[in-house]
């Protein structure tokens, strides 16, 4: 079981320091709010073999050890790559949605498994959260508002919105609490935004950021890695 740590920001949080023990990592999928943007999604995936889900939204139940923070991830081949999102955290003294916690997120995948099962892919890669969080309930009326970007390469654009764009965490919120799967130390990701036309996303580095638009940034970079051919 992993430990993250979590930085809370926030007018009664300025140094406020939680720590989520995972125990359950869910991640969310072709959820964008806009049916053009979503079926722009499954195009994307479909021009790299992947079939369209049977269900949107989807979500895959991932091992708990894939939710991390850290700055490296080793691959086995050189198609690969991350995407920017938001995570949801259920600290273990959670009393109510309030106290949950948002937080910048990239999921990495491995776009050549993703053709033979999305749910493998997402399975095959660490999800990156950022250290930097808000209360859910501070930022509910407003979570609209945060910009989501990610650069690849160090300062190449190739994803650039907002959270508007995706389901809410509410949306998340109402439909998993209905089925019991929000459990203290569960982390859901929320699914992606279009990537840029023309940019290589099977890069040397991914980085994402959520902003408020009142100076606190939650960031993710990492670099990737290529692992040594193995001894077939």
């Amino acid at each position: 079981m992993g430990v993250l740590r979590f930085r809370v920001v926030g007018a009664d949080h300025a140094a406020e320091t939680v720590d989520v023990a995972v125990r359950h990592v869910f991640n969310g999928g072709y959820a964008g709010r806009d049916t053009a943007q979503v079926q722009h999604h499954v195009d994307e995936l479909a021009k790299l073999g992947v079939p369209a889900p049977t269900r949107i939204p989807t979500l895959y139940p991932l091992s708990e050890y894939l939710a991390v923070q850290g700055n490296r991830v080793a691959v086995p081949h050189g198609r690969t790559s991350g995407e920017a999102e938001w995570a949801l955290v259920v600290p273990q003294d959670a009393r109510t949605a309030h106290d949950y916690l948002v937080t910048a997120a990239c999921d990495h995948t491995d776009r050549a498994l993703e053709v033979h099962g999305v749910a493998w892919s997402k399975q095959s890669a660490p999800d990156f959260l950022g250290e930097v969080a808000w209360r859910w309930g501070e930022v509910a009326q407003r979570f609209d508002s945060f910009t989501l970007r990610a650069w690849v390469n160090g300062d190449e654009l190739i994803q650039d919105g907002s959270a508007a764009q995706l389901l809410s965490p509410a949306y998340w919120i109402e439909h998993m609490e209905s089925e019991g799967l929000l459990q203290p130390g569960t982390v859901v990701m929320s699914g992606t935004i279009p990537m840029l036309e023309g940019v290589n996303q099977f890069a040397s580095s991914w980085r994402v950021e959520l902003s408020d638009g009142q100076g606190n940034v939650s960031e993710v970079s990492y670099r990737v890695e290529e692992l040594p051919a193995a001894w077939d």
